[in-house]
């Protein structure tokens, strides 16, 4: 374990070199150093473990009167550059991960608790468990964040939090106006306990599901086959869509048929720098691979991640978007032995089928739980929108599942989905 600063470096990137801090700091200056933990966590890291990631910190001493540092200037000026004066109840303008807009995560390891968000509670920030008791069907697209973990909301334009949520089609325009087509939308929604006996949340108690057919476990009341139900509405493709799979020849995607989709806003904690969630694709199209009506789910942010052509975040190595032409597909099963060959895809099938238990798609396929992360700018409002659609034929669904909000506050974090998926 390694602290991510040292004492010059933290100075420097708030301007306060020699004597330039001219506030009673008194003669102590030291940093916390946390772990930086592991993936799969359980949403109270910035890495996704169990812990928080290094960071490092100013450390004041309590003679101070204020409980702030003046780093040069008045109150009114914004030392560290991180959005927030003094006067503003910024309690340490000399570093600019602290200020009322920072997450407060836990010191670990025994290091003394320090108040990153400066409401005088050191330390005080705890993940809730806010989607216990989440009924099936609610169509609250609040609590449908609260699915994935987005429990906060923000109380103004200096806090962080869920600032929007709302229903939408995958293009983000409104959802169908007609009372019984509008009534076929939200069943493509759920917040599920689980998706059958053997894939379970990993984050609190409900996850979001998000469906071309119905967001429903064969023993849930709403539950349609996904052979194909039809909702009898379309919608536009979402920006950047369609897109071509590799391998796939001359393959030209259908228009969106049946989606659902939900679009959060958020404001990003001014010591984040990205967010990670966990994300699970299953659909009836295999073993139909290459085709023209093959469904996406989708997830696009806006701002668009840096080097990115738009705001899609959801791709495998070979830069496919998620389909059944996608390389995680590995929960599927077919004649012969591994490596299944279909139209000149090859698919390892290591998985089986067993995570289909119980959820409509037996013996067909799933890509398991994946986890994604991107890149954030501390301080910035971002929409994340997720969506599930049927392409042109308003049969043979797919439900995608979103899971297990995570903000991370280390810096380099990179746009990457990768496997993490539990043993069966």
């Amino acid at each position: 374990m390694r602290p991510l600063l040292n004492f010059f470096s933290v100075m420097t990137a708030a301007g306060c070199l020699g004597m330039a801090c001219t506030g009673n700091i008194g003669p102590v200056l030291e940093l916390v150093t946390r772990d930086p933990g592991d993936s799969g966590g359980d949403g109270t890291s910035g890495s996704g473990g169990g812990v928080p990631p290094t960071t490092a910190h100013t450390t004041i001493d309590a003679s101070t009167s204020t409980g702030s540092v003046a780093c040069g200037g008045s109150p009114d000026d914004d030392a560290d550059g991180d959005g927030f004066t003094e006067r503003e109840n910024d309690c340490d303008d000399c570093n600019p991960r602290v200020n009322p807009n920072a997450i407060d995560l836990p010191t670990v390891d025994g290091g003394p608790p320090f108040d990153d968000d400066c409401n005088d509670e050191p330390d005080d920030y705890v993940p809730e468990t806010c989607d216990d008791g989440l009924p099936l069907d609610d169509d609250d697209p609040y609590n449908a964040a609260k699915a994935v973990e987005l429990c906060k909301r923000a109380t103004g334009p200096g806090d962080w939090g869920v600032v929007s949520a709302k229903w939408v089609m995958v293009d983000g325009s409104p959802p169908p106006s007609d009372a019984a087509l509008r009534a076929n939308f939200h069943l493509g929604h759920g917040l599920l306990s689980g998706f059958g006996p053997n894939v379970t949340p990993r984050g609190g108690a409900r996850l979001l599901a998000l469906s071309s057919g119905t967001a429903r476990q064969q023993q849930d009341e709403g539950f349609e086959s996904p052979t194909g139900f039809d909702k009898e509405y379309e919608s536009d493709f979402p920006e950047g869509f369609p897109k071509h799979p590799r391998n796939c020849g001359d393959l030209v995607p259908a228009k969106p048929s049946d989606p659902t989709a939900i679009e959060i806003t958020l404001r990003v904690p001014s010591n984040v720098h990205g967010f990670s969630f966990h994300v699970n694709y299953a659909t009836f199209d295999w073993p139909h691979v290459c085709n023209d009506f093959n469904d996406y789910f989708i997830a696009l942010l806006s701002p668009r991640p840096p080097d990115l052509i738009d705001g899609h975040i959801l791709f495998d190595s070979q830069n496919n978007a998620m389909s059944i032409n996608n390389t995680f597909i590995d929960v599927c099963t077919c004649e012969g032995d591994s490596p299944c060959d279909s139209d000149g895809m090859q698919y390892d099938c290591h998985r089986g089928t067993l995570e289909l238990l119980g959820t409509g798609f037996e013996n067909r396929a799933a890509t398991s739980w994946l986890r994604t992360t991107v890149p954030v700018v501390p301080n910035q409002e971002i929409t994340i929108r997720w969506g599930a659609y049927d392409a042109g034929d308003h049969e043979l669904d797919s439900t995608g599942l979103v899971d297990n909000w995570q903000w991370l506050t280390e810096e380099g974090v990179r746009v990457v989905t990768v496997e993490d998926r539990p043993e069966l």
